[in-house]
């Protein structure tokens, strides 16, 4: 049997009682059974004592002899591990089961939670970066994750060190969601073992792994696209060209996702990965109010949103801007800078012109290594 491509936004009915959730785990657990198989597999049977009963049927046509499906014993124990760990069990077809994540093709049939669960049904964005983040890194993180909590929008995050650390402390008093690699009672890496305990009481954790379960360098890759499929975007800090980071903002642009991303210096090599990803077309973003204005359906939704006005004819478009203007407005920002730093807000009032606008060419000319970005905002010249 193999991973096919299976959709899993078809109704499922959720298991009602205790012998058919038992049968969900045993199926999911069972080997070469993935979600998607899953997913597959209940819908063809119905039910999943059904897709138990012909399962050595299916592995044998697909060319797996003596297969055999999870023993009852496996399951017992994965169950009593998680009443254990404090631990309550969802299934996709649960009502407190994401919406979102719902939808996507490899959904989760299952996830053990911590914590808040009703946190799953509010505005979420995810905030991801690298381990290793600067120190603007894990400041710009730490803004952003506590401004877009204080706008009524819970952070999701891998809890890994450096950028998820920092988002999920910043959001932990409005709102946060970590998703584990782990089982949802082994906190990875052990030094964010209280920052665990704090979400896991005041906001949430979740896992689609068995409690008890240690870490192992496959179960990452699968954690992030539920840290993408969660969300209703990706927000990317620092991140180098290969790392997780740019597999969750790939997982998000195939689940239909918007990817953000914060502009770094060319020269540094955590930035490269967020410098690549608007290099290909992700949204430049700075602050909370950036990442509400690039996603107005979301903003639409928040806490104090102004009521849409019916009957308003479309704003008009901003009119598309020649090379000749794109290049005289590069000279008119080199022009007003020089060695000494001046402030990017009081650059473009000098200007006189559309932020819109200047973002953009400031992004192009860091990476043409023609202006230096400093801490606080600031600006020079190279």
């Amino acid at each position: 049997m193999t991973e096919d491509y299976y959709s899993s936004t078809h109704p499922q009915l959720p298991p009602t009682t205790e012998e058919e959730r038992f049968a969900w785990l045993r199926l999911l657990r069972s080997r070469r059974v993935g979600a998607t198989t899953f997913h597959r597999l209940l819908a063809e049977h119905g039910s999943a004592q059904a897709a138990l009963a012909v399962l050595p049927e299916v592995a044998r046509a697909a060319g797996v002899e003596g297969y055999e499906i999870c023993p009852e014993a496996v399951i017992h124990k994965e169950l009593n591990a998680g009443r254990a760990a404090g631990a309550r069990l969802i299934t996709c077809a649960d009502r407190d089961y994401p919406d979102a994540l719902r939808q996507i093709a490899d959904a989760p049939p299952i996830l053990w939670t911590r914590g808040r669960v009703e946190l799953l049904h509010q505005p979420m964005i995810s905030l991801v970066g690298a381990r290793n983040a600067s120190s603007l890194g894990t400041r710009m993180a730490r803004a952003m994750a506590r401004d877009l909590g204080q706008k009524g929008i819970v952070v999701v995050s891998g809890l890994a060190r450096g950028v998820d650390t920092a988002a999920h402390l910043a959001a932990l008093p409005s709102g946060t969601v970590a998703v584990f690699a782990a089982g949802v009672d082994v906190i990875y890496p052990a030094e964010n073992t209280r920052l665990a305990d704090d979400i896991a009481r005041d906001g949430l954790t979740l896992s689609e792994q068995p409690p008890g379960l240690m870490p192992q360098a496959r179960h990452f890759p699968a954690r992030n696209r539920i840290i993408s499929g969660l969300a209703r975007a990706v927000i990317v800090v620092e991140a180098a060209a290969k790392s997780g980071s740019i597999i969750t903002a790939r997982n998000a642009l195939d689940q239909g996702r918007e990817v953000l991303a914060v502009p770094g210096h060319p020269f540094d090599a955590r930035a490269a990965g967020c410098n690549m990803l608007l290099r290909d077309g992700a949204t430049l973003v700075r602050s909370a109010e950036d990442v509400i204005e690039a996603l107005p359906d979301l903003g639409a939704t928040l806490p104090g949103a102004e009521p849409e006005l019916p009957n308003l004819p479309p704003a008009p478009k901003p009119p598309a801007r020649s090379l000749r203007d794109i290049s005289n407005l590069h000279m008119q920002i080199l022009d007003r800078l020089g060695p000494s730093p001046v402030a990017e807000d009081q650059l473009i009032r000098d200007l006189r012109a559309n932020s819109a606008q200047v973002a953009p060419a400031l992004v192009d000319l860091e990476l043409d290594g023609r202006i230096r970005r400093q801490s606080g905002g600031l600006l020079s010249r190279a």
